[in-house]
């Protein structure tokens, strides 16, 4: 039996609360969307969107959650926010301004904001875009009229600015990476659905059974390869010396590390060129262009210029992505105030260029990486026959998330215990240092 005051499955009343709120929004989150917005036909609406050019830009858009495809009030789903933090992203390293806001407490939070602003205007935008496409298809909105689409382009907007909400209370008061975590349940609810089809197409020989074998095997290397690169990093040792601090206090030198992750750009670089290569297909079927009908036709997913342009596209944004988020120069200048060094390197301007060289040469198998498991997923599922849910941008997503969940909430249990360990535990000091208790 547990003993009294001892929490069940070593979790602390702090963490059940987190944990709840957690489930509570994700709930809330994954009701919300299957609740079709009012006046939509949703069969002829998916019949439509199956047959035209811009299924990869729905389907893109399913697999962040939301429903774009069904056409429920969380149909933007958190994507207008991704868009919108991805600009200020950005933005912080080619304008100098915003730059300056990420570096101090106050600056983030003005960020925070300027970030929802620009989050409603781009649901105000992606709802009224999304309400034109859906009077456009024949059956797909019954007596389409101004006040219909208004309705439309409000509920949209409103379902965007909640699922923000969610995200946000997640990431304050559950376990942190709210955003992400409701991306990751999106992913996983098509899990089971895909796995039951999967077990009909081979019943009706649709799909052979060795061939769903090595579909399944495929995808569990590809979680295995994801989780062993996601966690690999690349140390520099970093070097303190030894200082004294006033009034006899002397720090210690210590030795330790800067970690370059593998995939310091994570699952960016593949979302950029989805977004991008994607855009022909959209245009496609939103204007009937005879040009973007035939650009459409040659970037057919799982084709050689596919596969080629889309790998290239990948590669790019990597070294993008990363010279925007990981600034070697601020790090250089942090390390010479601290009185570290890289040893072997001169301070300043040298541990810059060093760390630039370091991270352009991790980078390049990061990048490789990301190409190939964005591929190879589908290619296998062409020659197999059957599409799957759980492609390589998946997989990267929720292995990263999970991992990143698991360490949070293993450091939440680490400092609750060493909290505990010293408000129990009775340390005695002799001498001088008593005096200062």
């Amino acid at each position: 039996m547990t003993a009294p005051g001892v929490p069940s499955f070593g979790m602390d009343e702090e963490l059940k609360k987190k944990l709840v709120v957690t489930l509570m929004a994700i709930l809330i989150y994954r009701i919300g969307a299957h609740i079709t917005a009012p006046g939509v036909n949703v069969t002829a609406l998916a019949a439509f969107i199956s047959q035209s050019a811009a299924a990869g830009f729905f389907g893109l858009y399913d697999t962040l959650g939301g429903g774009l495809s069904r056409a429920t009030i969380f149909a933007l789903g958190i994507m207008p926010y991704i868009s919108a933090s991805i600009i200020f992203q950005l933005a912080g390293g080619i304008v100098p301004t915003v730059g300056k806001l990420q570096k101090d407490e106050e600056g983030r939070k003005r960020l925070t904001q300027w970030t929802r602003y620009t989050t409603v205007a781009i649901s105000l935008a992606q709802a009224y875009t999304f309400a034109l496409f859906t009077e456009s298809i024949p059956g797909a909105v019954v007596a389409p009229t101004f006040w219909t689409r208004m309705i439309m382009v409000i509920t949209l907007t409103t379902g965007a600015i909640f699922v923000m909400w969610l995200g946000e209370q997640i990431t304050e008061r559950g376990i942190g990476n709210g955003m992400s975590i409701l991306i990751t349940i999106s992913i996983l609810e098509g899990v089971w659905p895909g796995s039951v089809q999967l077990v009909t197409f081979v019943k009706d020989r649709i799909v052979s059974p060795i061939g769903a074998v090595f579909l399944v095997g495929t995808i569990v290397a590809s979680m295995a390869a994801v989780t062993g690169v996601t966690m690999a990093a690349r140390r520099i040792p970093i070097q303190i010396p030894r200082k004294v601090m006033g009034r006899g206090r002397i720090r210690e030198g210590q030795k330790t590390f800067i970690p370059i992750r593998l995939l310091t750009a994570n699952v960016m670089p593949i979302i950029f060129a989805q977004a991008i290569i994607i855009v022909p297909g959209t245009l496609a079927s939103f204007t009937n262009n005879p040009l973007m009908s035939d650009i459409s036709n040659f970037f057919v997913p799982g084709g050689w210029a596919y596969n080629i342009i889309f790998a290239v596209m990948v590669v790019a944004f990597s070294y993008f992505y990363t010279a925007i988020i990981f600034n070697s120069v601020d790090i250089s200048e942090n390390l010479k105030k601290q009185g570290g060094f890289i040893p072997g390197v001169k301070p300043g301007a040298a541990t810059a260029d060093y760390i630039d060289n370091v991270l352009a040469r991790i980078t390049l198998p990061g990048a490789l990486f990301l190409a190939i498991i964005s591929i190879v997923p589908i290619i296998v599922s062409q020659r197999v026959g059957f599409v799957a849910q759980f492609g390589g941008t998946s997989v990267l997503i929720v292995v990263g998330v999970l991992l990143d969940t698991m360490a949070q909430i293993e450091q939440h249990r680490t400092l609750r215990k060493y909290d505990s360990f010293m408000k129990s535990g009775r340390v005695k000091f002799r001498g001088r240092q008593q005096r200062y208790i």
